[in-house]
């Protein structure tokens, strides 16, 4: 695992983006994107929102390939809780296993939970650090 400061954006041509989900939707069933790299992506890709929102439905709070390049990552159950470190594990997981069956050979990621959720990246970094190879960027945004 790589890890850089920068805009996740300016990769999007060069590799999958993953963005930062929780597992709640709204009462017409799209995916809740409430900040960060999540809000930035349900911006530039509207119906996001939608796809998202029928996969919680049916598979549940899981890492998605969501076409445009995105991928999810999720750290919580809802935008109101917190960032759980077992689901960024179980996340972690699940992103290598989606990568290795699509054959994704960049992925930019985001610090999972430490932005807006408020982790420490020294208590997350050692629960990426066994699945995420060197296939995988961690970018940290300029500030």
């Amino acid at each position: 695992m790589l890890e850089i400061t920068g805009d996740i954006w300016e990769y999007v041509a060069s590799g999958v983006i993953v963005i930062t989900t929780n597992g709640s939707k709204t009462r017409d069933g799209r995916a809740i994107f409430g900040r960060g790299v999540a809000r930035q992506a349900a911006l530039r890709y509207p119906d996001l929102a939608e796809i998202l929102g029928t996969r919680l439905m049916t598979e549940g709070n899981r890492v998605f390939d969501l076409g445009h390049g995105i991928a999810t990552f999720p750290v919580e159950e809802s935008p109101w809780s917190l960032p759980d470190l077992r689901i960024i594990a179980r996340s972690a997981e699940e992103l290598r296993l989606l990568a290795d069956r699509s054959g994704w050979q960049r992925i930019i990621v985001p610090r999972p939970g430490c932005g807006g959720g408020g982790l420490a990246w020294q208590e997350v970094r050692p629960l990426l650090e066994p699945w995420l190879d060197d296939r995988f960027t961690v970018i940290t945004g300029i500030e």
